[in-house]
């Protein structure tokens, strides 16, 4: 037996514990929380009883999963070090809990843990834009992303983004110019803003607006968990922009998660010559995405609920989410 059961003395401890050993995006484990609460889950990894809802073999694999080798080491002592961090966290029913969420269902983050205004997490769907694009942004799509980054701070929009170079780290500096909202949603621990290049820019929207994230401090982002956080990314606010992205870049996962959601996603077209413009481009020609060149295109976005769009094909799901290979964790 694990032995974490007794960890879970609350609700809320049971949640930061299995994020520490479940990974975000885990249907098994968001559907047995919501069948049964996260205590119960919890204590299920330390009995040989039937899992509910899984077989006796699948509960056994679920099992082995989230106590592997490596996984328990050292759990008490990681979860006194996030109690004593002041970093908050924010399980379903708290009051700034963003209740957007709850619509991904077995999907949804299991607790968030956030620095800086955990308030802006409570404000209303539609006064929430996410905006991303492509790291390797340029400079026509930088200038862009923060001009309409400026513009829906001045309109008193929360502008989300994920903190990567070029397009998002354009988004959080123009809010921060502007004097407005941010909030940067991470696929690591808050405590480790990522990239690094990204530190201080990060640090300041953490001192004046908000750090988010599904994995505990000390978590290191890796390629599934930067696949997972593109569901927060989209669901969090009523609408998702993207500015520039290649044909396989991650804004695209973005759109494709905010769509199945039924929120409204937009494209901002950029020159047919330029590999950056293929995934807004592609957004636009199969109806997926509605035309953006300026805030005021947002705005419209924002106050209309989503229009019935054409489903998106298998192809372009498949090329929006690259297989992610096998979840990783390092605490």
């Amino acid at each position: 037996m694990s032995g974490v059961a007794g960890l879970g003395v609350d609700e809320r401890r049971a949640r930061v514990v299995l994020a520490m050993l479940a990974e975000p995006d885990d249907p098994v484990t968001g559907g047995l929380m919501r069948r049964v609460g996260a205590v119960e889950t919890l204590g299920l990894l330390d009995t040989d009883t039937t899992v509910p809802g899984l077989g006796r073999i699948d509960g056994q694999v679920w099992r082995d999963r989230l106590t592997s080798p490596g996984r328990l080491d050292e759990v008490d002592q990681r979860l006194r070090m996030v109690e004593a961090s002041g970093i908050a966290t924010l399980i379903p029913g708290d009051a700034h809990w963003p209740r957007a969420l709850d619509e991904l269902g077995e999907r949804a983050p299991y607790v968030l843990f956030v620095r800086g205004a955990a308030s802006f997490l409570a404000r209303p769907l539609n006064g929430l834009v996410t905006v991303t694009g492509s790291r390797a942004a340029s400079a026509y799509g930088e200038h862009v992303a923060g001009e309409l980054a400026g513009d829906l701070a001045n309109r008193e929009r929360v502008l989300v983004a994920g903190g990567a170079y070029g397009a998002e780290a354009a988004v959080h500096r123009a809010v921060l110019a502007a004097g407005g909202d941010t909030i940067a949603v991470l696929a690591g621990g808050v405590d480790r803003p990522y990239p690094s290049g990204n530190r201080d820019l990060l640090d300041r929207v953490g001192d004046v607006g908000a750090l988010v994230s599904e994995l505990p401090p000390g978590a290191a982002p890796t390629r599934h968990r930067f696949l997972a956080r593109s569901r927060l990314l989209g669901a969090m606010s009523a609408a998702t922009v993207v500015v520039e992205a290649g044909a396989r870049s991650g804004a695209l996962r973005v759109a494709v998660e905010a769509h199945q959601l039924g929120r409204q996603v937009g494209a901002v077209p950029g020159p047919v010559t330029s590999a950056t413009s293929h995934g807004p481009h592609e957004l636009l020609r199969t109806g997926h995405a509605h035309l953006v060149t300026s805030a005021a295109d947002v705005e419209e976005l924002t106050a209309n609920r989503a229009t019935q769009r054409p489903e998106l094909s298998a192809e372009f799901t498949r090329r929006a989410s690259p297989a992610a290979g096998p979840p990783e964790r390092s605490l």
